[in-house]
């Protein structure tokens, strides 16, 4: 485990790169968009057309969904935050009609009602804040961030987004599901290649997908044979509870497509958003050092950088029935694009929004969604931080944005976001 979470391995590059994501998605966006957000947000709550239109941004680059459909986009706390709880009007089901999201098979994150509720009491036991906060750390997440801290002693520089940030989640993840060592990146590599998120043939797709499944199903049948303390082992304890009230096992095919979700977005969120949230700190020295000093606010610095600019600003649903949102009329049929990057900064909820603050009294933000689509990994994801940032306060107390490297910037494409490097000197 070790040598591949430390090596100099192509792999890292390859897959973690907020650049090369964003083109490789065909949705880059070079410049930060908050001002944007602001001034939409300031028109109007509620907006006709998607948010890539409202921004002038290439519709070449839409998303594409299986049917044309009309899209709407809300921009203020209180309307996105009534989207988010009300799943039944507007709906995940939308996740559907994404080519990429339908190879990774059925999930909770295209269910609403009682079928989700029922397929996520299965997983929702592992990724509870008392888990996240003890299996997660104890067996995993402490001895990652270790060994990668070990690694960067003795190191006058280091690229904290490649050497860091992106490899703690993607390990953590794929060794609470029971996948270790070198297998992590290939299952990583292939699951990418499987839902299209790389630039590849349809061979390779197909290849990638075959590479899943077969690793999968063999993790599976060892589990089987001999149960281990991970996600898997607990999958095939449970029992799932069907809708007239019975009980049955999850099938292969459930535990494979919760795999794949469970990898695909537990690797990419935190690396991504870890990186958000040390830069936000280096350029704010005054609560650097005072986070630093007190351990205690590390965790309103991370929520406060998950308000501030959270790593996935948009989400879309698929409005079920005619309504009203914020007093706009809603045709069923559209998309709706909710923008919680805008909505994190509404002034009619938090005193001056644009700023990073870790001192501002706490309010609930939308960076991890709302209601029942709320990130089911939300707690490992803040634990994961957490760890990570009193390990490198506590090895590296002169930490700082390298002052000769080029100035890290937020960039990514509309729906994902990131640092573009993080690079720190260390001694």
């Amino acid at each position: 485990m070790a040598d591949i979470l430390t090596a100099d391995d192509p792999r890292y590059n390859e897959m973690f790169d907020v650049r090369t994501e964003a083109l490789e998605l065909g949705n880059l966006v070079e410049s930060d968009m908050n001002e944007e957000f602001r001034i939409l947000r300031e028109q109007g709550a509620v907006r006709k057309g998607s948010l890539r239109s409202l921004l002038k941004l290439p519709l070449s680059h839409e998303r594409r969904y299986s049917k044309p459909r009309e899209a709407y986009t809300c921009l203020s706390y209180d309307a996105c935050s009534q989207a988010f709880r009300d799943n039944e009007t507007f709906s995940s089901q939308l996740y559907l009609e994404l080519p990429g999201i339908q190879a990774l098979g059925r999930t909770i994150i295209e269910m609403v009602g009682s079928e989700h509720r029922r397929y996520r009491a299965t997983l929702q036991p592992m990724f509870i804040k008392p888990k996240a906060m003890r299996w997660w750390r104890e067996r995993w997440i402490d001895e990652i961030v270790a060994s990668l801290v070990a690694s960067l002693r003795g190191r006058s520089h280091a690229e904290l987004n490649l050497q860091f940030c992106a490899r703690m989640p993607v390990h953590t993840v794929t060794r609470g599901i029971g996948i270790d060592g070198e297998d992590a990146l290939s299952f990583r590599q292939a699951l990418l290649k499987m839902i299209g998120v790389n630039r590849v043939t349809p061979q390779e797709q197909g290849q990638g997908a075959a590479d899943v499944e077969r690793m999968l199903f063999e993790l599976i049948a060892r589990r089987r044979a001999e149960p281990g303390d991970d996600v898997v082992s607990g999958l095939l304890a449970t029992d799932l509870e069907l809708a007239d009230g019975s009980r049955r096992p999850l099938t292969d095919q459930e535990i494979m497509a919760n795999c794949r979700l469970i990898i695909l977005a537990g690797g990419g969120t935190t690396w991504r958003q870890l990186g958000i949230t040390l830069w936000a700190l280096m350029t704010h020295p005054a609560q650097f050092e005072t986070v630093k000093a007190d351990r205690s606010l590390i965790g309103a610095a991370i929520h406060e950088s998950v308000r501030w600019n959270p790593t996935d600003p948009v989400f879309s649903r698929l409005v079920t029935a005619d309504t009203t949102l914020d007093g706009h009329h809603l045709p069923a049929g559209v998309v709706l694009d909710i923008c919680l990057g805008a909505a994190n900064r509404d002034a009619a909820r938090w005193e001056n929004p644009e700023v990073y603050d870790l001192h501002r009294p706490y309010q609930s933000h939308l960076g991890f969604t709302l209601g029942a689509h709320q990130c089911l990994g939300m707690h490992v994801a803040t634990a994961e931080m957490t760890v990570a940032l009193n390990a490198l306060f506590d090895n590296f107390p002169n930490m700082r944005l390298d002052p000769d490297a080029t100035p890290p910037e937020l960039i990514g494409g509309v729906d994902q976001r990131g640092m573009s490097a993080v690079p720190v000197r260390l001694d």
